[in-house]
């Protein structure tokens, strides 16, 4: 028969069929034409408007439910990021990298300002150290002032005031004005980047935060890498203002995104701020910081000076820890530490960062001192070690949301200890840069599976209120293992310099002749092998609290009690 075996599309078609067919049979085979009545045939959309009106939908949906065939689904357990996901990633990430990039960058300025201001280099100096104490100083505020004032708008307004401080500092006159502005930069900065994981991890949702923090670790991985290339290139060929001018467009831009992407979190006006807390950490972690870095610039932590800030910073620290685990509502909510997941997290990130970064720190030290590279050729020798990590962060997200991030951490560990220990089996006054490469390339791709599959596992459980105290706390983890850290390999690789060189000024200005320059290569080198054997017995340590992180994929029914133990095998 005409028509048999298919429905009608048509009227045409329709007309056709009732010739042949019986009636009960017509209205049997046809019954779905129902739906599109003849003489309304329907028109297809034109692709701009349904890609208007996908965007629409994406854009006033809740992050965590956008997906890329629209809004209203809910996230796939173990799955990949939708589109409503990243689209929220690409705008935090914006932010953050912008201020994390803004302390390398300045790094390699130290010199030029110097000379523009006519000043010593200890004074400008604190053109990076200003920032770094401001960093230290808000950052404990974050996780309070995203719950009273929501992570919307504080994300929005750190970014407006690291662009206010930012214009300020380009436009800058002297030196302290130059310092003043930077601090004020760093007030808008510190507060960005905890934000931006709070932000990032509620849009995603506790079963996908491996995928998350792989993004998140983005800026924390480029920011080394393509601060000293583009500060190297604004110096140079462009203007020293322009270091900070070039904040200016990118924040406006995050800025605009992150007020029409965002999706608006309800603040809470009655939580109070722990003043007590407040007055104890900030000046604390300012202190210690400070302490830790003058020790390491005197290379003798005995001295006054270094000695006093040290000391005074670690018993405001201290007198801070007895005072969050008495207070009703803490300004850092220590007692998340009582879960075998955040606490095994923290260790884990503690020796990690202490050593590795702290080790790796010094690489650009190593290229400009010994084999007496610039600092945009300086950072191009260290990208190997970025494409690493680029490569397997997001295997190690994807793993971490799938198997928990146990294995993958201590994959990762491995991978990163037998890389720094044959680097620094390799490293010398004239190895080929094809084999330091390709040994940056693998310590690469084992950080990308160690730094934000840690960070993953301390947030996992978390309920939703508990995220932004917990990425206030990783913070200052971070940011104070990091310190300790550089501190502590620069005066390793001093003391070992001066017994291998027998005295000399480290870091001076002023290059050798290339005839002193041949004899002393050697030694140096050594005495930086030296200093990355310290660094690899100190991430083996981190092997104890990593073999405590869950093994399986994160239980969502778990983070709602407090104090549930993460499954372990």
């Amino acid at each position: 028969m005409p028509g048999a075996g298919r429905f009608c599309r048509t009227p045409l078609e329709y007309s056709r069929s009732l010739r042949s067919l019986t009636v009960r049979e017509s209205v049997s085979r046809c019954s779905n034409f129902a739906a599109v009545p003849p003489e309304r045939p329907t028109v297809p959309a034109c692709p701009r408007a349904r890609a208007l009106d996908d965007w629409k939908s994406l854009l006033t949906a809740p992050a965590s439910q956008k997906t890329a065939d629209g809004p209203l689904k809910e996230p796939d357990a173990g799955g990949g990021l939708d589109r409503g996901v990243l689209v929220v990633a690409g705008v935090v990430v914006l932010g953050a990298i912008m201020s994390i990039l803004d302390v390398t960058v300045v790094n390699v300025a130290i010199n030029d300002l110097a000379k523009e201001f006519n000043t010593s280099l200890a004074t400008i100096q604190w053109v990076a150290t200003g920032y770094t104490l401001a960093l230290a100083t808000v950052i404990p505020i974050t996780g309070w002032a995203s719950a009273r004032f929501g992570t919307k708008r504080l994300y929005m307004a750190s970014i407006g005031l690291f662009v206010i401080g930012s214009t300020l500092a380009g436009l800058a006159w002297s030196a302290e004005s130059l310092i003043f502005f930077r601090v004020l930069q760093g007030l808008g900065g510190g507060m960005i980047m905890p934000a931006a994981m709070t932000i990032m991890t509620q849009a995603a949702g506790p079963q996908r935060v491996g995928q998350v923090m792989s993004i998140v670790g983005v800026p924390m991985l480029l920011g080394p890498i393509l601060g000293p290339i583009i500060g190297g290139y604004l110096v140079d060929d462009v203007s020293w203002r322009w270091i900070f001018f070039i904040n200016l467009p990118i924040g406006i831009v995050a800025l605009v995104l992150a007020g029409r992407v965002l999706k608006r979190d309800e603040p809470k006006p009655a939580e109070r701020l722990d003043l007590i807390g407040l007055l104890l950490l900030s000046p604390g972690l300012a202190s210690l910081i400070y302490g830790v870095a003058k020790g390491a610039e005197e290379r003798d932590f005995m001295q006054t000076q270094p000695l006093v800030f040290t000391v005074v910073g670690a018993a405001l620290v201290i007198g801070f820890v007895f005072r969050a685990l008495s207070a009703q509502n803490p300004l850092i909510d220590l007692r998340l530490l009582r879960r075998r997941s955040v606490a095994a997290a923290s260790g884990t990130m503690v020796m990690f960062i202490t050593a590795f970064m702290g080790a790796m720190l010094l690489l650009p030290l190593y290229y400009q001192t010994v084999r007496g590279e610039g600092a945009m050729a300086a950072g191009l020798l260290l990208a190997p070690q970025g494409l690493g990590a680029m490569v397997t962060m997001p295997i190690g997200g994807k793993l971490t949301d799938r198997i928990g991030p146990g294995r993958v951490v201590l994959f990762g560990l491995v991978v990163v200890v037998l890389s720094v220990a044959g680097f620094a089996a390799v490293l010398g006054a004239d190895t080929s840069y094809w084999v330091l490469g390709s040994v940056l390339f693998v310590m690469g791709l084992g950080m990308g599976m160690t730094m934000m599959p840690t960070m993953a596992a301390a947030i996992q459980t978390l309920v939703h209120d508990e995220v932004p105290r917990a990425s206030t706390m990783l913070n200052i983890i971070q940011q104070v293992s990091a310190s300790i850290g550089t501190a502590g390999m620069s005066v390793l690789l001093a003391n070992r310099l001066t017994s291998e060189l027998g005295g000399g000024e480290i870091g001076s200005t002023q290059k050798p002749p290339p005839e002193v320059m041949a004899k002393i290569a050697g030694p140096m080198a050594d005495a930086f092998q030296h200093t990355y054997l310290y660094a690899v017995g100190l991430i083996a340590l981190a092997f104890i609290p990593a073999l405590l992180l869950p093994r399986r994929r994160p239980d969502t029914t778990a983070a709602s009690t407090v104090d549930a133990p993460m499954p372990m095998h």
